[in-house]
C-alpha cells in the first residue's frame, strides 16, 4: 500500500511539473513581452516611432514662404506642430525634447503603413505621404525642401 501511494504521489507531481509552462508574449520586439514565458499565447502587441525633422534648408525656406508654425499629421489626425523657424542640424533622437515624435500602436502585426502630411498656419501642404512604422523601432525622417 505504501508503493501505490509513494507511485502515486511521484506521478501525480510530474504531470503538475509539466503541464504548468508558463504563457505570454515571448516576442522580444513586442511592448508586452514577457521573458518569464515558456509559450506564446498569441497576445503579444508592438508599436513603432518615427521622428520627423527638417534642416537649416527647408527652415529659411518656409520662413520665407511666410510659413510660421507647421501641424503635423498621421491618418487625418494632429499628432505634434511647431515653429517653422526651429530646425535641426543632425537627426534628433526619438522623443527628443523639440522633436516631433510620431508613436504608434501596431497592435498584433509588426509593420504598419499610415498617411501623413505637414501643413501650415494657411492649411498649405508642404509634404506628404507614407511612413512605414515598424515594431520596436524609431525611424528618423528628414523632410527636405
Amino acid at each position: 500500500m505504501k508503493i501505490k501511494l509513494l507511485l502515486g504521489v511521484t506521478l501525480g507531481l510530474g504531470l503538475m511539473a509539466t503541464s504548468c509552462k508558463k504563457e505570454g508574449c515571448t516576442d522580444v520586439d513586442a511592448t508586452n513581452y514577457n521573458s518569464e514565458a515558456k509559450k506564446d499565447d498569441g497576445t503579444c502587441t508592438f508599436e513603432g516611432k518615427h521622428v520627423v525633422w527638417y534642416g537649416e534648408e527647408a527652415s529659411n525656406n518656409l520662413v520665407m514662404d511666410d510659413a510660421t508654425t507647421l501641424t503635423y499629421y498621421v491618418d487625418g489626425q494632429i499628432v505634434g506642430s511647431g515653429a517653422s523657424n526651429i530646425f535641426w542640424t543632425g537627426a534628433p533622437e526619438c522623443g527628443q525634447d523639440g522633436s516631433v515624435t510620431i508613436t504608434k500602436d501596431l497592435g498584433s502585426v509588426k509593420t504598419q503603413s499610415y498617411t501623413y502630411s505637414v501643413l501650415d498656419q494657411t492649411g498649405w501642404e508642404y509634404w506628404s505621404g507614407v511612413f512605414n512604422f515598424n515594431a520596436n523601432t524609431c525611424t528618423g525622417v528628414e523632410l527636405t525642401w
